[in-house]
């Protein structure tokens, strides 16, 4: 059974920082294509920050410089710290893996986390 699950949200005052965490379990945690996304009320859903399996990052225009993905394969963690944090950023966001959940098995599968709640006052 696979389980994405983030933590690490909450209510933060604008310029300020907060870390998210998604641990997956039921994957092959270091052959996937680890993301970040976050949705925001009335608006589509969005790819905040990406990390492939061997570490190459892409982000979106709106939090480079701000954001940093990154992973720890040994925890099956997948991580993203923000910076500078804005009232904009104000969204749910949720963990993405896309890749194989078996060894035995080349085909892809993607998933999603229940998302956690980021809130940024002003």
């Amino acid at each position: 059974q696979v389980q994405l699950v983030e933590s690490g949200g909450g209510l933060v005052q604008a310029g300020g920082s907060l870390r998210l965490s998604c641990a997956a379990s039921g994957i092959i945690f270091s052959l996937n294509a680890m993301g970040w996304y976050r949705q925001a009320p009335g608006k589509q859903r969005e790819l905040v920050a990406r990390i492939t399996s061997t570490g190459s990052t892409n982000y979106a225009d709106s939090v480079k410089g701000r954001f940093a993905i990154s992973k720890d394969n040994a925890k099956n963690t997948v991580y993203l710290q923000m910076n500078s944090l804005k009232p904009e950023d104000t969204a749910v966001y949720y963990c993405n893996s896309k890749g194989p959940v078996s060894i035995w098995s080349s085909n892809e599968y993607t998933y999603w986390g229940q998302g956690t709640q980021v809130t940024i006052s002003s």
